[in-house]
């Protein structure tokens, strides 16, 4: 008798319902805006991550926040005018976590306005720069000092090291990247390997390998095993850092050669390939802006830079050795790059370029 009184009120109630057609296409509209957003953020971190490849993989990737008036994020897909900087950190450590985090590889990617061609520019780790909270001190503590222990946050380390790196440099940094030695090996041979040209050979102090002179091609283990090298180097960690420009400009030119950077499927399938080395940070930003830069290059093939800096100066008590800009070229190397004039600089002074093949 209940369940009868029950269906009865039902009966009679539902007259009274608003449709819920509106509702159920407003959520479909949601979802599929999502998903959507989800995609294109997906295919602009394998982007990021091809051009962050610096020698110590990808295994943490991050577009950065939007800042008011930024050429990269927030302006209409078919704007095209503007220099683009991206942010690459390499962080030490061998595994997926490793418990402390000091940015040994760093390098600022600058895509000039004309899109003639990108410019990657080294920063030494030993570079002596001004760290908030900490004075004066390298370059590389002020990712160790942002992320902080005992676990490491990899957001907090990229974005002191982006403070530092942008008051020293005077330019924007429109996006960025951290990353470690995992993602490395597995970009690599999802192209299938990488080819590397050397100027001398190059013996590994980690392994029995040796590194021939000329042009090679290095798979995973081979990438990562080459660019840890540092201590038998005749420039030791300024080698390492032009190592890691010859990786960069061989892991671009394959991804072209692949048609990866044009094929949606590829670039999925690379994305997936890095499996836990790669991890996207989208904010809710549209990223397309970004995917449309590489096919307006004019030409692939990077210029291997190094920030101008002196000799190394004495060490303060209880500290190590440091760089300091050199006090001619550095100031006019750092004009150069805010005021979007690198090829200019580099027709003046051609050998300061790093051959990259």
């Amino acid at each position: 008798m209940i369940e009868d009184d029950l269906r009865a009120a039902f009966v009679r109630h539902e007259p009274l319902a608003p449709s819920t057609g509106a509702l159920r296409a407003a959520i479909d509209r949601l979802a599929a805006t999502r998903r959507r957003r989800r995609q294109r953020f997906q295919v602009a971190g394998v982007t990021l991550a091809l051009l962050a490849a610096l020698g110590v993989g990808v295994p943490q990737l991050r577009p950065d926040r939007p800042v008011e008036g930024s050429l990269l994020f927030g302006q209409p897909a078919g704007a095209q005018s503007g220099a683009l900087n991206i942010l690459l950190v390499g962080v030490d450590g061998f595994g997926e976590d490793p418990p402390s985090r000091l940015a040994d590889s760093i390098l600022l990617v600058h895509i000039p306005a004309d899109r003639s061609r990108p410019y990657l520019i080294s920063l030494p780790r030993d570079l002596e720069v001004s760290v908030p909270g900490r004075g004066n001190d390298k370059i590389n503590t002020a990712f160790f000092d942002g992320a902080g222990q005992p676990r490491p946050d990899l957001d907090a380390g990229y974005d002191r090291t982006r403070q530092v790196v942008a008051d020293l440099t005077g330019v924007r940094v429109d996006a960025g990247a951290v990353l470690t030695f995992a993602g490395l090996r597995r970009i690599t041979e999802a192209v299938d390997g990488v080819e590397v040209c050397l100027p001398n050979e190059v013996r590994s102090s980690h392994s029995r390998r040796i590194f021939p002179a000329g042009c090679q091609r290095l798979d995973g283990a081979a990438s990562v095993d080459l660019l840890r090298q540092r201590r038998y180097l005749p420039d030791g960690a300024f080698d390492r850092d032009r190592n890691a420009q010859r990786y960069v400009a061989g892991l671009i030119r394959r991804a072209v050669a692949q048609d990866v950077l044009s094929n949606p499927v590829r670039l999925t399938a690379l994305l997936s390939a890095a499996g836990k080395g790669l991890t996207v940070d989208d904010d809710g930003l549209p990223l397309t802006r970004l995917l449309r830069v590489l096919p307006e290059l004019k030409s692939v093939d990077p210029v291997g830079l190094s920030l101008p800096v002196g000799p190394p100066v004495g060490p303060p008590a209880g500290s190590a050795w440091r760089l300091r800009l050199d006090p001619k070229q550095g100031p006019a190397f750092l004009a150069a790059l805010s005021e979007d004039r690198l090829a200019q600089w580099v027709a003046q002074h051609p050998e300061q370029v790093n051959a990259v093949r």
